[in-house]
């Protein structure tokens, strides 16, 4: 996969980190959130695909975890090449791929050729994950946490917003619209993406066996990686496991006091959507150096967020402005975490991602587990424990960490 040459003097292509435009950060931050919407448009139709394919519900939902499984597979096997080849390819390759997949599921015939398309649909939504890092290289370091909070803005905003987006679609054309819609979005953007972001530079050719073994080499000998990627489990942790119990609470489930339909249980997520956009403050002050601070501020907003969320008998109003606080703490988090890992080697970015994303990745599949047993065994109660549990874990995680890295940097 050919890269862009250096200019005739000897200078770097243009994609050296000689700064990105606003233009360019808004383009990253709708490709992340486009691609890792695909995740998601199917779980407000899922009763619709189990009636059309006279399924039982555990059999549709295996849909959902298809695309989490290739999804997977996309962070393992796809996501590391962003070091490897030329990302002005690889990235709108993997949309166009995406669209593709989209449309197969938009087609199937069958629930075995819709599980089958998930799966493609997953593994090609690795590709938020490789434009991340993709536009923090592109970012001069002074302005490299505000970029990357922008786009991972769009990335969580794509979370948050998919759900409400596919059931508006499907309300007026069915689950099959939303995929078409889908493909169709992935393959535009796949060429705007194409024509108007600046040329790759050129990097050292390597095997792709010895690229992956580094991810491990990368985790082994990086310290902040993997401090960073055990906050990361567990503030995802947190985020999956509220965001898979809220519906059944809105639904009144065990009987809560709530009785809302699926649309308005979706509408719910826009709550998430300002914490999402304010976020990206904690972006510009890991750029000013208060990184150590920014951390310790989005653990405390978590938990703050939590106790809101677990107010006693859960009113509305705690409930709404709980989703803002702690949505605003997760991403805040999450921004931390990113820009830390994003100082450790230029040249490795897209490897980083891997080895942090796969063990945020696994947060997610964990707390989405715990959270069903939780709700099951004491309703939102418990959970809210259990999620407040996670984030004062995660503040005395990072307060330990903290610690030994002044230790380790005080003069002797």
């Amino acid at each position: 996969m050919p890269f862009d040459p250096p200019g005739p003097d000897g200078s770097p292509p243009p994609s050296a980190a000689t700064g990105i435009s606003s233009r360019l950060v808004l383009l990253f931050a709708l490709t992340c959130g486009v691609s890792v919407s695909s995740l998601y448009v199917l779980q407000p139709v899922l009763e619709e695909i189990r009636a059309d394919f006279s399924i039982s519900t555990s059999t549709a939902a295996l849909v959902v975890t298809a695309a989490q499984f290739g999804y997977a597979m996309g962070l393992l096997l796809l996501v590391p090449l962003g070091d490897l080849w030329n990302r002005k390819v690889l990235a709108p390759s993997m949309m166009a791929a995406s669209a593709v997949a989209l449309l197969l599921s938009a087609l199937a015939p069958g629930f075995g050729a819709l599980f089958a398309a998930s799966l493609l649909v997953g593994v090609s939504a690795a590709t938020a994950q490789i434009v991340v890092p993709w536009s923090s290289s592109l970012a001069l370091p002074s302005d490299r946490g505000r970029v990357v909070g922008v786009v991972m803005s769009g990335l969580l905003l794509g979370i948050l917003l998919a759900r409400v987006v596919s059931g508006a679609i499907a309300e007026v054309g069915g689950w099959r619209a939303v995929l078409f819609v889908g493909a169709a979005l992935m393959a535009i953007l796949a060429v705007v993406v194409y024509l108007l972001v600046p040329a790759d530079r050129a990097r050292p050719p390597q095997a792709y066996g010895t690229l992956l073994a580094s991810v491990g080499r990368m985790i082994a000998t990086e310290t902040m990686l993997r401090q960073r990627m055990m906050l990361g489990f567990l503030t995802m942790f947190g985020f999956s496991a509220m965001w898979t119990s809220i519906a059944f609470l809105l639904s009144g489930s065990r009987g809560e006091r709530f009785s809302y339909s699926e649309a308005m249980i979706g509408a719910f997520a826009l709550a998430g959507v300002a914490g999402a956009l304010a976020a990206p403050m904690f972006g510009k002050l890991a750029d000013r150096g208060h990184l150590r601070g920014a951390t310790t501020g989005a653990w405390v907003i978590t938990i703050a967020g939590w106790l809101l969320l677990a107010w006693p008998g859960t009113p509305l109003a705690a409930l709404l402005v709980g989703l803002v606080v702690f949505d605003f703490g997760v991403q805040a988090s999450q921004l931390s975490n990113q820009s830390a890992i994003y100082s450790l080697s230029p040249d490795a970015r897209s490897r980083v991602t891997t080895a942090y994303m796969v063990t945020y990745f696994a947060g997610a599949v964990a707390g989405s587990v715990a959270s069903g047993y939780a709700y099951d065994a004491g309703g939102w109660n418990l959970l809210c424990l259990i999620g407040i549990g996670s984030a004062v874990a995660g503040l005395l995680l990072w307060a330990g960490i903290d610690r030994w890295n002044s230790r380790l940097t005080r003069p002797r």
